[in-house]
């Protein structure tokens, strides 16, 4: 396995067990073998933030990443919503600083800033200290994100964690890997667990996308989680930009020489950490193989997805609704509620006949509430830097393509002399870079 990037020392973990050991002689208190509750959790919080010594804090923050763990998850909603009622900021702290603001005191806009800083904050950073901890907290940030659907107090709470996870998930302290057949079978595990474009089926299909000499796949690690990766890219190698995701997930293919390419295809992104949601370093991750692949093959002039369309039959069946499609169009559309329409050559061009003016109208014109593309994967590629280059009718026909997109899949194009023109003028006007055609073929609508 390819590391680029420096690995923690192991030291530093054997330092903090020690610590730990001491601590607990020092505490004397241990998660219980019973039921765990929140005001247990609760009781914890306040220890370790009450704590002065290292090692001290060290066991009880391990001691509440131990409870948390075993607790119910409605214990651990209690905890959450707990974290956000009693350990936000001092009221009477933040008062006496925001006085002294006023009365123009020396300092006082540092102590108004620290006393404005919810208490959670530094509870988690304490945890963040213990073994674990770094995997603990994202996993308490994926339970909050799920309890937020019902409980949108516990917003602040995440606010807070997106604050820290944000730091502490730093491009800086990330490093980046190349995954390949000789990778650790449990990372290996993972990549086929996290899958989230095109399912891995088994090991056959894994080693197609990893050992030949045209594929490869990359991945950032964090210090704390060595044996996670974060995201992972998958790259195909090829001799022209693909219109379709079969052939190159194909076992049966005849792979190429990578020096015979020139055309580098990241068919799948997956993001394995639900706990980092709004984490952002996917951009970061596709720079950095951009740069690798040009660094290792000079041939390969020409960078490019394969992406697939995730919202496009939910927004398509919205906009039949609100009665902006044509009686001739709805008739064509209807097709695909025939079963096998897309094996059939008439049916599947009535439908895309149809389908592609309206997707180009989808991508150029539908935006959401923040006036954003309303497409989740052309916001990131776009605001990336890259062009929307082209639309692929029939580019998937797994039952997942056809059902998230009537099978339609879209390149999106990373010239490496337009991406900081096209990000830029994304990031200040929304303006999508793109070919005349595909602004021609919306307009037909």
């Amino acid at each position: 396995m390819r590391v680029f990037g420096a690995e923690p020392p192991a030291f530093l973990l054997e330092l903090i067990d020690a610590m730990t050991e001491r601590g607990r002689a020092l505490v004397g208190w241990r998660p219980s073998a019973g039921p765990v509750t929140a005001p247990d959790l609760s009781q914890l919080g306040e220890l370790i933030l009450s704590r002065r010594g290292e090692a001290s804090g060290v066991v009880l923050a391990r001691s509440l990443v131990e409870a948390y763990a075993i607790a119910s998850p409605e214990e651990r909603i209690a905890f959450l919503k707990v974290l956000a009622e009693r350990f936000g900021p001092e009221p009477a702290e933040v008062e006496a600083a925001f006085l002294a603001w006023k009365q123009g005191k020396p300092g006082s806009v540092e102590a108004l800033h620290k006393a404005s800083e919810p208490r959670r904050q530094e509870l988690f950073r304490r945890i963040n200290m213990s073994p674990g901890g770094t995997r603990a907290l994202v996993k308490m940030r994926e339970d909050l994100l799920a309890a937020m659907r019902e409980n949108p107090d516990l917003n602040a709470v995440n606010a807070d964690f997106q604050h820290l996870l944000s730091s502490w998930f730093n491009r800086g302290f990330l490093s980046l890997r190349q995954i390949d057949w000789n990778t650790p079978a449990s990372i290996l595990e993972k990549v086929i667990r996290y899958e989230a474009v095109h399912q891995i089926r088994n090991w056959d299909d894994l080693r197609n996308r990893l050992e030949p000499t045209d594929r490869r796949c990359y991945a950032f690690f964090h210090p704390q989680l060595v044996d996670e990766p974060l995201i992972f890219v998958e790259v195909g190698l090829t001799r022209t930009i693909p219109d379709a995701i079969a052939p190159l997930l194909d076992l049966e293919r005849k792979p190429i020489a990578a020096e015979d390419a020139n055309t580098a295809v990241f068919y799948s992104i997956s993001n394995t950490q639900r706990g980092l949601a709004g984490v952002s370093f996917g951009n970061f991750l596709i720079k950095q193989v951009v740069e690798l692949l040009k660094a290792e093959l000079p041939g390969i002039q020409t960078f490019v997805t394969l992406s697939p369309v995730p919202g496009f039959s939910k927004w398509l069946a919205q906009h039949k609704a609100a009665g902006h499609l044509s009686r001739e169009q709805q008739s064509a559309l209807a097709l695909v509620d025939q079963p096998g329409w897309h094996n059939d050559v008439t049916s599947s061009n009535t439908v895309n006949e149809v389908l592609l003016p309206i997707a180009a109208q989808y991508f150029l014109e539908a935006k959401d509430k923040a006036g954003r593309p309303i497409d989740p994967v052309a916001r990131f590629h776009l605001g990336n830097g890259a062009r929307l280059e082209r639309l692929n009718p029939m580019g998937d026909v797994s039952d997942s393509g056809l059902r998230q997109s009537y099978g339609l899949m879209v390149n999106y194009l990373y010239a490496l002399d337009e991406i900081e023109r096209n990000h830029e003028a994304f990031a200040e006007r929304g303006a999508i870079a793109s070919p005349d055609a595909l602004r021609r073929l919306s307009s037909n609508t």
